[in-house]
């Protein structure tokens, strides 16, 4: 008999499926596997095929050794590519989403995955997004949701609101316009609050130490003393975050961010309004920070150093973030190579008050520096903690702050809260209704879901599309008034966030997810998917489950408890994709070769982690060698069958030191 692969697979296919081989029993020891679910495009690529069969070997093995099973799939729905195909297509998103969910569907059935099919998710489903909703009224009651005003990227002539991605070269992917930055309301999920718990690294032993490196960096924890710089001309105080108190004698100048608080009142009272308002009109196109050349403005106004009431000029500048610390930096060009480099080219003093421990060669005199000293020394020029060791120093100078008042010590983080609104149509609507009278009311529970509507014009033409009056009007839940709904929708990560337990729950309607099921098959006990996904989407999901155990709805710490991080797969030495011409249809492959020859190839060309290089030759040596599998078992069955066991083999020879070796 021929190996024919088509019909083979097709009639194990079949079997599972009328056997009910893979269905879920929450029972005994159990195993939860989980493939990040795939995004509805057209169809799925090579790194799909690797990820799901990497997941399907575990699960197999799993279930072999006697753990009761949970493999489910699923499709990430919502999202900018499902919009962007209705404009270009014109198609509904809707129907777009749906019917590329069947193909993905008929796809991973050709690889003979062993999924339970029954716990199939969909999330622009409204029995998915309800819950959504549901969850974001509990952070709002939490104060864990809350609305802001914050700077977006907006494009004047589409008149919305760009996502980063939305940004090429600091214009406008669909009309080529420059993108500047704009003060919008939007709302924001207080992640921030649960920094230090998503530092905790101690249940993420079976995570790939890479990925809770960049986790952290991420978080960025800085330990360092907030300073009070006197400004007279304002009649403020400056706050400044730094993590090198031991500089402070060395500051010169002091820069603020130019979305800064305090800009607004600088530019009204400075002299240089002209040049200032001309900065800040630069500074807020859309550009890419790494290609950014530094570049400032002087205020007019000065500060005081706290420590030596020294005068010295405050700077609007580029390189300076909002969102980190303060928004407001002292500037000791010395020892920090920003500084160093923006003090060269607006000609400002640069004062050393660290030289090299052991003494050595000195890196220069006052104005002579060729580059900034950022290591640890001896402080010089620092008043009475001068001859110390800096690091030394660094304790000392920041109690002397304290004991002073000048300053304190406090913590800061990187990690801003996590802004999840999107000013397009496709994705969950935030349940929240407008009302002159009552302010910000939350849409009741009871009158969940708020159904996203299908009457639309998405144009691309500007402005959000459900801000129609179909979907807008509405009537206040407190006063019956005549009220406005929110026309942002949630950002697609939300959705991501809480799938696994979706899964978890088997056919659940009346709450988001069983509470005794989800606590017996959580945490997932092998997450698998691509290092891009290291920083949000993880980060986001440990988020959720932490915010949910608080709300008492779960009774665990962390979403995964191992994570794997597949490679992707290559041709031609990169990545495949259609602009490059090297993408290879694993269909097309399916039908050609069969499933098994493609999971073979795709499981032994590289180990799991490293990148695997497409190759033609590998997939004919793997078909090749399943044809010889199968001729083997086909010659060897028939006499096998036939053969009845009584005595072991006869001994090749008189001497049994001399037997040949099984491995010869």
């Amino acid at each position: 008999m021929k190996y024919e692969p088509a019909e083979i697979e097709k009639k194990w296919q079949r079997f599972w499926e009328e056997k009910k081989s893979f269905l879920t029993k929450p029972e005994g020891k159990k195993s939860y596997i989980l493939e990040m679910f795939p995004y509805t495009s057209a169809q799925i690529h090579m790194g799909h095929v690797r990820n799901y069969t990497i997941g399907d070997v575990i699960a197999r093995q799993k279930m072999m050794a006697g753990y009761s099973l949970l493999h489910p799939i699923g499709y990430d729905s919502f999202g900018m590519p499902a919009e962007n195909a209705a404009i270009k297509q014109k198609i509904h998103p809707a129907n777009w989403t749906y019917r590329n969910a069947e193909t993905i569907r008929r796809q991973l059935k050709l690889l003979g995955l062993s999924y339970d099919w029954n716990r199939e998710v969909i999330t622009c489903a409204p029995d998915y997004y309800r819950w959504n909703q549901y969850f974001f009224l509990k952070l709002f009651e939490q104060g864990l949701a809350y609305r802001k005003k914050s700077l977006a990227n907006w494009c004047h002539p589409c008149k919305t609101i760009l996502a980063n991605e939305q940004v090429i070269d600091g214009k406008c992917w669909r009309c080529s316009s420059e993108v500047t930055q704009k003060e919008l309301e939007q709302w924001f999920f207080r992640i921030t609050a649960y920094a230090e718990e998503l530092l905790d690294n101690s249940g993420l032993a079976g995570w790939p130490e890479r990925v809770k490196i960049m986790q952290a960096n991420w978080i960025g924890k800085s330990i360092g003393v907030e300073i009070f710089f006197p400004v007279p001309a304002l009649n403020q105080t400056l706050s400044v975050f730094t993590t090198r108190a031991d500089t402070i004698f060395g500051a010169t100048y002091v820069v603020l961010s130019p979305d800064h608080p305090l800009v607004p009142e600088i530019t009204a009272v400075s002299k240089n309004r002209p040049e200032i308002e001309s900065f800040l009109e630069r500074s807020r196109k859309a550009k890419d920070p790494e290609e950014m050349v530094k570049e400032g403005v002087f205020t007019g106004i000065k500060a005081h150093n706290p420590v030596n009431n020294e005068e010295i000029p405050l700077f609007l500048a580029n390189y300076v973030l909002a969102g980190y610390g303060t928004g407001a930096i002292m500037a000791v060009p010395a020892h920090d190579s920003r500084d160093f480099e923006f003090a060269k080219a607006y000609n400002l003093p640069i004062r050393e008050v660290i030289l090299p421990l052991p003494p050595g060669e000195r890196v220069g005199g006052e104005g002579t520096m060729q580059a900034a000293y950022e290591e640890p020394g001896i402080l010089v020029n620092s008043g009475d903690f001068s001859g110390r060791p800096s690091e030394e120093g660094k304790e000392k100078i920041a109690a002397w702050m304290e004991q002073t008042g000048i300053g304190k010590k406090t913590i800061h983080y990187r990690l801003r809260d996590w802004c999840i609104s999107r000013q397009r149509y496709w994705g969950t609507p935030i349940p929240i209704i407008y009302c002159k009278k009552c302010g910000i009311v939350p849409v009741p529970e009871s009158e969940l879901p708020v159904i996203l509507p299908r009457d639309v014009s998405i144009t691309g033409a500007g402005g959000s599309p459900l801000d129609i009056a179909s979907f807008v009007d509405c009537a206040c839940p407190h006063c019956q008034g005549k009220s406005r709904r929110e026309t942002d929708t949630m950002d697609t990560f939300v959705d991501s966030s809480w799938y696994f337990l979706r899964y978890a729950s088997g056919d659940w309607k009346d709450k988001p997810f069983d509470p005794k099921e989800v606590n017996f098959w959580m945490p997932v006990d092998q997450y698998i998917g691509g290092i891009e996904h290291a920083i949000l989407h993880l980060l986001y999901s440990r988020f959720f489950v932490k915010t949910l155990r608080d709300l008492g709805l779960v009774n665990f710490n962390e979403p995964f408890t191992n994570l794997l991080c597949q490679g992707m797969v290559i041709k031609d030495g990169a990545k495949m994709s259609k602009s490059k011409g090297n993408v290879v249809d694993p269909e097309a492959m399916i039908k050609r070769y069969g499933a098994d020859t493609v999971r073979l190839f795709i499981l032994f060309a590289a180990p799991p982690e490293m990148d695997l290089e497409w190759s033609d030759h590998g997939m004919e040596g793997c078909w090749r060698f399943l044809n010889r599998v199968w001729n083997l078992a086909e010659n060897l069955l028939p006499s096998a069958q036939n053969i009845t066991p009584t005595s072991p083999p006869p001994s090749r020879g008189r001497n049994k030191e001399k037997e040949p070796s099984p491995l010869a």
